[in-house]
């Protein structure tokens, strides 16, 4: 738990900011009114986190259903993974010094709502390609990837994984449940990528942007979020006239853990964006 868990009513900009929110009573002293009791506390949030265990990163061919109502040969990219409710979890408390403080508290039933984009880590001329590809919902490849991948089990797309709710399973029980994260029309020249997963914890940050925020503003004018992202890193040597799954290798190419922006050799690690 650190700055980043808490807030107080100093950090909302609408309230920082209107001065009418300070008054001097009549009838009873000052340090009653709500401002004076409420302007030094802290709101610290619980923290969990969910466990991530995932397949090979590995595509395959389907018939799509096109808007024209024809079909179209794709290659699909795919990674099945198993999400686990762990119960683990943390509470922050605030130490009279103004000092952050956790602890371990046991969590319930939570849910995953899952986010999974495909990013590009390819430069060319020394830049960034900047290309992003979202998880999406394609049903006509679903069940051939579960047949493949999970025949006697079932297998979630990201909307279906989203409603169910995962009971705690502590210890070395290890059920969970199986989903699949699907992209298609990935551009065939990628080499380095990383898939970057939100929802695995409820763990943010916030920055107020200098001057962003005018008295009379919507509640937060100003205000930029990021939240806590699993970033996995994976690498192709193959080309796009022999585009096949054996070439994709889980971790950073070695000698570029620059493009990650990682440290050489770290497969995953966790960012906020």
């Amino acid at each position: 738990m650190d700055r980043d868990d808490a807030i107080s009513i100093h950090d909302i900009p609408e309230i920082r900011e209107n001065k009418a929110l300070e008054w001097e009573p009549s009838s009873t002293t000052k340090s009653r009114t709500l401002f004076e009791m409420a302007k030094d506390a802290v709101f610290a949030n619980d923290v969990w986190c969910l466990e991530l265990s995932f397949k090979p990163l590995r595509m395959i061919e389907v018939d799509v259903p096109q808007p024209t109502g024809r079909l179209q040969r794709k290659r699909i990219w795919y990674m099945v993974y198993r999400v686990r409710n762990t119960g683990a979890g943390l509470a922050g408390e605030v130490k009279p010094d103004g000092s952050f403080a956790t602890q371990a508290k046991p969590m319930g039933p939570l849910r995953f709502i899952p986010e999974f984009v495909l990013v590009s880590q390819d430069r060319s001329g020394g830049q960034r390609v900047r290309k992003a590809y979202l998880d999406r919902l394609i049903p006509a490849a679903l069940e051939p990837i579960r047949q493949r991948e999970l025949p006697r089990g079932e297998l979630k797309h990201s909307a279906e994984i989203s409603l169910i709710d995962l009971k705690v399973e502590p210890g070395r029980i290890a059920q969970g449940a199986w989903g699949v994260a699907m992209w298609e029309d990935i551009d065939p020249q990628i080499d380095f990528f990383s898939v970057f997963v939100r929802g695995l914890s409820n763990g943010y940050k916030w920055s107020d942007l200098p001057g962003a925020y005018k008295l009379g503003d919507a509640p937060w004018t100003g205000r930029k979020y990021v939240y806590k992202t699993l970033q996995l890193n994976f690498w192709r040597p193959g080309d796009e006239v022999n585009e096949t799954e054996r070439g994709i290798h889980y971790g950073p190419a070695p000698q570029h853990a620059d493009f990650y922006d990682s440290p050489e050799g770290v497969a995953y690690q966790w960012v906020y964006r």
